[in-house]
């Protein structure tokens, strides 16, 4: 892990430093767009293609779509205990959902009119799903289970296979148990074109939703606007802030939890207390020879793992806030209390047994989450960000009478005469 001392370095060096904003490369820009291109242009075809050319040489399109049959045989495979997860997992991530999805409101302005908010399920939206190095079967739960508690008609869900051409069976379950309506064995940027554009084996969408790798994030950004997009989440990211009344141990447990997701993950430790910092790296050192994905984790260690330490806790929410974690634990004294004051985490777990792969897993908000600093304007993955808006407005005679003289008045000011004549025309 790196050392970094706070202490030493004035403030507005260091909140430049991690005032962090995400910026694609120019390659990686022009890469995608070609992608994206050529699925716009020649629809399957070139969805082939890019399957067979990054993820499975023999497929066809006419495989793309998963039949009833391949999801019953995923579904009866299914081990009980893990099938008792995904189901608690879901109930808990739906009955959050229901609390937090928007719901219709009106009033009465001060001219009188009726006015209010009226909020639908988007009719049609795409989850990606990520099936790399592994089978993020929790992500299924924490997308495809909120579109469904919203009441989405049409739930697509795309995730890449292999050279099998067959989905991992746990995450066809998962998918089909959370609610999915379609299931296709797709990934990458060309994956995020086809639900945007549409091509013959896929019907384009309205809002793409899920996590991905930096070409599936890049792509979603080169798509905003020609359809709905949720949020840009990257790589995983952890943030705790831990004084002496840490378990060094457990610290260490949730940096390395974070860091297996691999490749572009940041884990990052911050104390006021030097000793807490050394023995959560010794503790991280004793444990990382017992983990199975040691490959993954020794490289985000060794290029992207922090160790900060402040001058004071004062200083360390300063950190915090201007660094924007993904995942927040604060593993201190009086956390509850500490909580009100970060503002740009996307998750924040409150106090030492809140360990972060619960929130991945179970606990009910979902687990995609801004990255990159993204946090200090995106919020997470939430119902209402399945729901579109439509403002509702009703006058009467006598409500649209009191308005008339602020509406000629606007028309006025803005050279739009027939907006004030189409309203006095009721009147003559």
């Amino acid at each position: 892990m790196r050392f970094i001392d706070l202490t030493a370095v004035t403030e507005d060096r260091w909140g430049t430093q991690f005032d962090r904003r995400y910026l694609p490369s120019d390659l990686l820009v022009r890469q995608v767009a070609d992608i994206l291109s050529r699925i716009r242009v020649n629809g399957d075809a070139a969805l082939v293609d890019f399957i067979r050319r990054f993820d499975c040489p023999g497929m066809e399109s006419g495989e793309l779509r998963i039949d009833q049959e391949e999801i019953t045989a995923a579904r009866n495979h299914l081990p009980p205990k893990l099938k008792e997860a995904l189901t608690t997992a879901k109930r808990n991530v739906q009955e959050f959902a229901e609390r937090s999805r928007r719901i219709d409101w009106e009033f009465k302005n001060r001219q009188g009119a009726r006015v209010g908010e009226r909020f639908f399920p988007i009719c049609r939206v795409g989850i990606y799903v990520p099936a790399g190095t592994a089978p993020l079967i929790s992500s299924a739960i924490m997308t495809v289970a909120i579109a469904q508690a919203v009441g989405v008609r049409e739930i697509v869900a795309v995730s890449p296979v292999s050279k099998s051409k067959k989905m991992e069976p746990a995450l066809l379950a998962a998918l089909d148990l959370a609610g999915a309506t379609e299931i296709y064995k797709v990934g990458g940027a060309h994956a995020i074109g086809a639900l945007a554009f549409g091509t013959e084996s896929i019907r384009q969408v309205d809002k793409i939703f899920g996590p991905g790798n930096a070409f599936v994030t890049e792509a979603k950004r080169q798509v905003f606007g020609y359809v709905g997009i949720d949020l840009l989440p990257g790589p995983s990211e952890i943030l705790v802030i831990a004084d002496d009344s840490a378990d060094t141990a457990w610290v260490a447990a949730d940096l390395l939890a974070q860091a297996e997701h691999g490749a572009g993950t940041v884990v990052a430790v911050v104390s006021w207390n030097r000793e807490i910092l050394q023995r959560v790296q010794t503790e991280v050192t004793a444990a990382l020879p017992k983990l199975s994905r040691k490959e993954y984790l020794e490289g985000v260690l060794s290029e992207r793992a922090y160790a900060v330490l402040t001058s004071d806790r004062e200083q360390a929410i300063r950190f915090a806030n201007a660094f924007a974690p993904e995942h927040l634990a604060l593993m201190i004294r009086e956390a509850r209390e500490a909580a009100s004051q970060f503002s740009t985490a996307g998750a924040i777990f409150v106090g030492n047994y809140s360990a972060v792969a619960a929130g991945d897993f179970v606990a009910g908000p979902s687990h995609v989450l801004p990255t990159g600093g993204a946090a200090k304007s995106f919020g997470g993955l939430t119902a209402d960000l399945f729901q579109r808006r439509a403002s509702v407005l009703e006058f009467d005679e006598a409500a649209l009478k009191q308005s008339l003289p602020y509406v000629v008045s606007f028309s006025e000011a803005e050279k739009l005469d027939a907006h004030g004549a189409s309203v006095r025309r009721r009147f003559e």
